[in-house]
């Protein structure tokens, strides 16, 4: 059964990034690729970071490896080996977002401010809502020392984790009413990891999970 679902996830993904990389006029990967990248994103998932990062070690042409790859090798602290692979990644397709927020880091645990701060801007002026990279400018201006700038940019993505809560809690309603009680679930966990910080935002979301889970 198992295997079954692993080939039809193989093909699935196939599928997928066949359309796409037609679409952009690149060559799409083969069926090996997928197969590896599929069994990596199963050991990454298991928190078997050295056993992903292994499985792709020969994968230099598909960006989608090439980042899973990265963030393997910055998650089993062979921060050298990720940001080389995630500036492949970045050569390959350079607006990857994943690709550059994990070269920010990596830059940064490796103590290169200055580089992270870099790629960062360079990523909010491309993705000036991003909730990930606007936490990790926060992170770079403190590390700095400049506390006022780290707050402007926390409460951007203060401002923007409502805003995506309250999108995620509006479709729980939605999928509650029309009998989609796991669903909804979903959306509201979901909808909690962008507000750890006690609000009413939060307490209604809290509430619609109690109600949910009390009628199932």
């Amino acid at each position: 059964m198992k295997e079954t679902i692993f080939y039809r996830s193989v093909i699935s993904l196939y599928l997928i990034f066949s359309v796409f990389y037609a679409a952009s006029c690149v060559k799409s990967p083969d069926t090996e690729t997928i197969r590896l990248y599929v069994r990596a994103s199963d050991a990454y998932a298991q928190g078997k970071f050295a056993e992903a990062a292994e499985i792709l070690h020969k994968q230099n042409n598909f960006p989608p490896a090439l980042v899973l790859r990265a963030k393997a090798e910055y998650f089993s602290d062979n921060f050298d080996k990720a940001e080389k692979s995630c500036r492949r990644a970045v050569k390959l397709r350079p607006s990857l977002l994943e690709a550059n927020l994990y070269l920010a880091r990596i830059l940064r645990e490796k103590g290169d401010l200055k580089g992270a701060g870099i790629v960062t801007e360079s990523l909010l002026a491309d993705n000036p809502q991003d909730i990930r990279a606007l936490r990790l400018a926060a992170e770079l201006a403190s590390d700095a020392r400049k506390f006022d700038e780290a707050a402007v940019f926390l409460d951007r993505a203060a401002e923007f984790s409502a805003e995506s809560a309250l999108v995620l809690l509006d479709r729980a309603r939605l999928r509650w009413t029309a009998g989609k009680n796991a669903e909804a679930l979903e959306d509201l966990s979901r909808a909690k990891a962008m507000l750890p910080w006690d609000t009413p935002l939060l307490r209604s979301i809290s509430n619609l999970e109690k109600t949910i889970k009390g009628v199932m």
